[in-house]
């Protein structure tokens, strides 16, 4: 079924797991599928900036959306389809909405700097891969550099129908999802799915001020998708208590430049991959590293006992 407004839960950011030659290994592919699913993921998402989609391959980046598609079944699958140019961007989603995508995701080029720049690129990428393709605004200004005001994610959203979620990433962040839903009670945006990122530093209180759940590739989904439901559920001290036991690790996977290996590393001592491989150009974590990370997994379990391994 195509993306719509109302999708909410959990939608992993799925890395793309490598053998340790570089080779895309898809036995851990299929691994990664059933474990997001077993964790209660309500959606997927592929060839995010996490995944390493531009270390791919056209073939590889349309063959790895099309396992997901398939391995997630009638949930849907949001594919990232960023790109420098608009003609390998419309190539990439027409492709996977043939393959059964539910639609695709957009970043802003970090190039972009004002209002008018960024509605208008939008709609250049509307016009490009057509609007009958739902789509995800990628607000993400940390690492794309793009500053994108509550007013012009309304604009974008307004002047394009097929514009159905926003991938918050900002930081702090937490006013613009009030903002937001600010302009929804007064009448002046209409519905939209909010999903956050930020490896769900903020998940917490994103939930409450409105979040419909997250985007993003904490090495424990679980964890994530708990804390959207305690949430929904009005179960506000579980669902905090439960996320600060997980802080430390959340932080310290939140490093700049080595989160990915983080990340990497601690799926595959949790068996969701086999390898915690990058493919070229990436980074390794030193023994001092994994020790750490070691360390934090140890004292977590004593909270909760998926991360004892």
């Amino acid at each position: 079924m195509p993306l719509d407004a109302t999708a909410s839960g959990l939608f992993p950011i799925a890395p793309t797991p490598f053998t340790p030659d570089g080779a895309i290994d898809h036995g851990s592919v299929d691994t990664l599928i059933a474990r997001y699913l077993a964790a209660g993921a309500t959606g997927v998402t592929v060839l995010g900036i996490m995944g390493e989609a531009p270390k791919l391959e056209p073939e590889e980046a349309l063959a790895l959306a099309a396992r997901f598609i398939e391995g997630f079944g009638a949930l849907p699958v949001i594919v990232g389809v960023s790109a420098p140019g608009f003609a390998a961007m419309r190539a990439l989603a027409r492709a996977v909405m043939e393959r059964g995508a539910a639609g695709v995701m957009i970043a802003p080029p970090p190039a972009l700097r004002t209002d008018e720049q960024i509605t208008g690129y939008y709609r250049q990428a509307v016009e490009a891969i057509g609007a009958d393709i739902p789509f995800v605004i990628q607000d993400y200004p940390l690492t794309l550099s793009v500053q994108m005001t509550p007013k012009v994610i309304r604009q974008i959203v307004e002047e394009n129908p097929s514009c159905v979620m926003l991938k918050h990433e900002d930081w702090p962040g937490l006013e613009k999802i009030s903002a937001l839903r600010g302009f929804q009670r007064e009448g002046t945006l209409r519905p939209l799915s909010i999903l956050t990122g930020n490896g769900g530093l903020f998940l917490d209180f994103e939930m409450e001020r409105g979040a419909d759940g997250a985007m993003t590739g904490y090495a424990f989904p679980e964890m994530l998708a708990d804390v959207v439901r305690l949430q929904r559920e009005g179960r506000r001290e579980e669902a905090h208590d439960l996320f600060d036991a997980h802080l430390p690790l959340l932080r310290y996977e939140q490093q700049p430049g080595v989160g990915l290996a983080v990340r990497k590393y601690v799926l595959m001592r949790r068996g969701f991959i086999a390898s915690d491989a990058q493919r070229k150009p990436g980074t390794a974590l030193t023994a001092a590293a994994r020790g750490e990370v070691d360390y934090l997994l140890s004292r977590l379990a004593r909270h909760d006992e998926r991360a004892r391994l």
